[in-house]
């Protein structure tokens, strides 16, 4: 309502009209109450009474539609997105995901002996009991995504940081070097992703940057040990992460410098290919590599009669060039699958390689005239569900062979067998925070006969948003 009234008990008037929505009943009664009190004259209330009856029988302004978004300024706008956590901005949609987990782990490590000596190997060896509280397999991490359409081809911007509970050590090159367990320090932070796509849905995506590899990644990230502890490794002074069934299973595919192509998926079946980072040997003779590396991978969902399967075959392959002149090609072969019925998660995977080594792409690869090794593994697991509770476990072993016989002789106590038990118990205590109890017995036997074997108990959760 909108008046210009002199007067003062007119005034009063408006005031009470502008009110009048509080109480019950109408404009005009509480007009004629005012009326009656003698706080409106004959002349006020004949006069608000009229234009109040003028303005309700006054047909009602359609509404004004909703306000658009400027042509050619969209940035200005707004809004959540229709799941996960996020925004729509003008033509891009930014989306945040994230994970945080500590565990305490007791490690009982094997004695310090001759005849627990592995070169390796992954069973702890030491004087005493350990503990720790530190991050399982897997550190804390956030990734943003960025993504938007743009002259038909959907566009892509990923970036993750893995941050760690645990201090990393003064001078350390990297966040998952050895932990620094003294005050004052600070954690590490290992940015592993960092890279863009752009694709469309009738030609597959192209991805350029920092990412997870291809060959061994579906073992990983199949493995019930990703959201817990598994073998410790160092569990006196921890890094970022444990080894979990690193080296006991599978060689860690790690996050690598790439260029990939993903297939669209054709009846389940979906293909990547790229060419990576030529990686070189952590222990044998200094490399010079002229030639990047290849990786590949295809896969096949579907579901069987009421069974969810999930088979993979991938591939490695690498020529590498030491500055001695020698060059060999490392390359491995691996395959698996998963079966899911009801409550039921089976898991199995088995690796072949050669020029690769063991545990982590480049250990122990070749001997000390880099030639080439061969080495192989495989891990069996299976996970079942009750409503909030899940009960799981797995065996697995990764072998690593000599050269030659000049390879055995040098080396004798190189690692022939590192293999692992894990047992473990999960509840669901919301959507996003799991508990998990977990025991882990680990072995590491060496070719010479020299063996070490270590029990470790994790305790601790998980949270992922």
């Amino acid at each position: 309502m909108s008046r210009i009234i002199l007067r003062g008990g007119a005034a009063l008037g408006v005031l009470a009209l502008a009110i009048a929505p509080a109480y019950a009943g109408s404009s005009e009664a509480l007009l004629k109450r005012l009326h009656e009190k003698g706080i409106l004259s004959d002349e006020d209330y004949t006069e608000l009474l009229a234009q109040e009856q003028a303005e309700a029988s006054a047909p009602t302004p359609a509404s004004a539609p909703a306000a658009a978004a400027p042509a050619g300024d969209p940035g200005l706008y707004v809004k959540r997105t229709e799941s996960g956590i996020g925004l729509e901005v003008g033509p891009a949609t930014i989306k945040f995901s994230g994970s945080v987990n500590g565990f305490y782990v007791h490690d009982n490590p094997a004695s310090a002996s001759a005849t627990t000596a592995v070169t390796g190997g992954v069973a702890s060896v030491g004087t005493r009991n350990s503990s720790a509280v530190r991050n399982g397999l897997l550190p804390g991490f956030l990734k943003v995504e960025v993504s938007t359409k743009q002259e038909g081809w959907d566009i892509g911007a990923f970036f993750g940081m893995y941050p760690g509970i645990n201090s990393a050590a003064w001078g350390a090159l990297g966040a998952n070097n050895g932990g620094q367990p003294t005050a004052l320090a600070t954690a590490g932070i290992d940015f592993r992703q960092t890279y863009l796509t752009f694709g469309k849905p009738t030609v597959g995506t192209f991805k350029i940057g920092r990412d997870i590899g291809l060959f061994g990644s579906e073992a990983i990230l199949n493995d019930i040990t990703l959201l817990s502890s598994g073998t410790p490794g160092g569990n006196v002074a921890p890094g970022n992460t444990t080894l979990g069934r690193i080296g006991v299973g599978y060689i860690y595919t790690d996050f690598q410098p790439q260029i990939t192509y993903t297939s669209p998926s054709f009846g389940g079946v979906q293909a990547s290919v790229g060419v990576f980072q030529p990686l070189s040997s952590l222990t044998g003779p200094a490399q010079e590599n002229s030639q990047p590396g290849f990786q590949g991978k295809i896969t096949y969902d579907a579901t069987l009669g009421g069974i969810g399967l999930r088979a993979w075959a991938g591939g490695v392959t690498q020529r590498h060039n030491e500055i001695t002149g020698q060059s060999y090609t490392g390359q491995g072969l691996d395959f698996g699958g998963k079966l899911t019925a009801g409550p039921i998660t089976a898991v199995g995977y088995y690796y072949t390689a050669k020029g690769l080594g063991t545990t982590v792409l480049g250990l122990h690869d070749t001997d000390g005239f880099g030639n080439a090794r061969k080495s192989d593994g495989f891990y069996l697991q299976a996970l079942a569900s009750f409503g909030k509770f899940a009960v799981g476990g797995s065996y697995g072993e990764s072998s690593l062979h000599y050269a030659n016989a000049a390879d055995a002789l040098a080396s004798p106590n190189l690692v022939d067998t590192n293999s692992s038990w894990v047992g473990q118990v999960r509840y669901s205590l919301t959507s996003w925070v799991t508990l998990i109890g977990e025991y882990t017995h680990s072995k590491a036997k060496a070719h010479s006969g020299n063996a070490a074997s270590s029990d470790a108990l994790a305790l601790g959760g998980i949270l992922f948003f």
